[in-house]
Formats: structure tokens, C-alpha cells, sequence
């Protein structure tokens, strides 16, 4: 395989895996990684680094955009910001320790709970009924426009919530993915943020957290333009595809289809990984 179909598949790849990911709001990159590993046997550090850019490109659009709309929470999101920061760069000096067999054991556990949350409805709003005083003084409080006029909502459990950014910022770096469903698992469970206020400003995050993370990937080597650019430019443009198709789309079936997809690249990501394949 010459450079030139090498590039042309990647970027195929990198489409398809931008278009489910749009479709079912986890993003590509958490199936970018194992698609490029199994399908075109790329190596694992590179794979990971590619995806990371693509992450970067995609999340910085559709995040200013959110914040012009008025849903994403800005000081939230710098304020969490510092804990997956952190967690980004200590996770990615980490993979470079880690061997590749025991990565993709973990990206595989991490694919199959991916796998289970897209099977799952979006959960009910469950806003903070009680004043945090860290919330109050670092001034989190917000509130989001609706239908019926802005709907104010109070952040809850503050310090749990950071924890909690810290360990998806890890997850982030150490495995290449925006962990953006662990971000909002947080602001939503933890925080008791209203869920589009969650997804919106874990978007805004995405970007930074993979940036910081990136920089470790570049300065060891493991970001390769070849690689890079189809997947960003491939996972760009599905993403778009999929956003404007979401309207018409069956998605209950093409959630039903990703799940089978990625539970079959999560098992086969453990095997290989617990074979020393990787």
C-alpha cells in the first residue's frame, strides 16, 4: 500500500467514524483510533495522536457556536478546565510509558462503555436544588436560554465534580479520545448541571483538554501530518454530514449500529491487547 491509498483509506475511515459519532453525540474520535489500529494497522501512539488533532478541529466549531447561543457555561468550563488539563498531560506522559498491549486492554473497556452509553436515553434534568458555596463564590451559577424564556439552574457538589475532570482529562490523554461522556457525566450526575448546558460546555472543553495532551504527543513524535491531516479532515466532514442529516436520520437504528460496531472493535481491541498483538 503506497502513501497515496494509505491516505485515501484513513480518510474514509476518519468520514464514517465522524458521521456515527455526530449521530450519536460521542464524537469520532473514540472510534477512530481502533478502526485505524485494526482495520489499517497503524500503530497505537500514532493512531492516538491523529485523533487527538481531529478532536481539536472538531470540538473548537461547534463550541463557538454553543457559547454564541448562550448554552455553554464559560466559567464552569475554565474552572473544571485546570482538573483535565492536568489530568491530559499526566495522562499523556503516562502512554508513553504504558505498553501498547495494555493501552489497548484499557481503549477497550473504555469503547465498551461507550458502547453502553449510546444505548441510553439522555437522562432527566436533574438541576442542583441547594447553593454550593464554592459555587457561589467562584460565581458558577448560570443559566440557559428555553423555549419559554432563560431557565437559571445552581451547581452542585463542586469539589466531586473537579475530581471527577481530572480523571477524564487522564482518560483523555492517556487513550487519544476526547472523553467528552465522561465530562458530561460529571457536570450532569455529579453537578446536577442541566444536560445541555453539560454536553455544550464539555465541548468547549474537549478542545483545550486535547490540545494540552497533544503537545506531549508531538514533542515525543507520535503526531505524523500524513496521518493527521486525512483524519482530521476526514472526522471534520463527517461530523458536518451528520449534523445535517440528523434531522431525517433513523438514529435509533444507527445507534443500534454503532453499538454493535464498537462492542466488536472493544472486544477486538482487549483480545489483541491480551495477545500482544498491539
Amino acid at each position: 500500500m503506497n502513501i497515496f491509498e494509505l491516505t485515501a483509506l484513513v480518510g474514509l475511515v476518519s468520514l464514517a467514524a465522524g458521521f456515527l459519532g455526530a449521530l450519536t453525540g460521542l464524537g469520532g474520535g473514540v472510534v477512530i483510533t481502533p478502526a485505524m489500529v485494526l482495520l489499517l494497522g497503524i500503530d497505537l501512539h500514532y493512531a492516538m495522536g491523529a485523533a487527538l488533532i481531529s478532536v481539536i478541529a472538531t470540538s473548537s466549531g461547534a463550541a463557538a457556536a454553543y457559547v454564541r447561543e448562550g448554552f455553554s457555561n464559560i466559567r464552569i468550563g475554565m474552572f473544571l478546565e485546570i482538573a483535565t488539563t492536568l489530568g491530559a498531560v499526566s495522562g499523556a506522559f503516562a502512554a508513553a510509558k504504558i505498553s501498547p498491549s495494555i493501552l489497548g486492554v484499557l481503549f477497550g473497556a473504555v469503547l465498551l462503555h461507550s458502547a453502553w452509553v449510546s444505548t441510553r436515553g439522555r437522562p432527566a434534568p436533574r438541576p442542583g436544588e441547594t447553593d454550593d458555596p464554592l459555587a457561589v463564590r467562584l460565581r458558577l451559577n448560570g443559566s440557559f436560554p428555553t423555549p419559554e424564556g432563560l431557565r437559571s439552574y445552581k451547581v452542585s457538589h463542586v469539589k466531586t465534580g473537579f475530581g471527577m475532570m481530572f480523571v477524564a482529562g487522564a482518560v483523555s490523554g492517556l487513550l487519544g479520545i476526547g472523553s467528552g461522556a465522561l465530562k458530561v457525566v460529571a457536570m450532569d450526575r455529579a453537578m446536577r448541571i442541566p444536560f445541555k448546558v453539560s454536553t455544550t460546555t464539555s465541548n468547549f472543553m474537549i478542545g483545550v483538554t486535547a490540545a494540552a495532551s497533544a503537545g506531549v504527543y508531538l514533542s515525543r513524535g507520535y503526531i505524523d501530518p500524513g496521518i493527521a491531516m486525512p483524519v482530521m479532515l476526514g472526522v471534520l466532514g463527517g461530523a458536518l454530514l451528520g449534523a445535517k442529516l440528523l434531522p431525517r436520520a433513523p438514529v435509533r437504528s444507527l445507534r443500534m449500529l454503532f453499538t454493535i460496531v464498537v462492542a466488536v472493535m472493544a472486544v477486538e481491541m482487549i483480545y489483541q491487547g491480551a495477545a500482544g498483538r498491539l
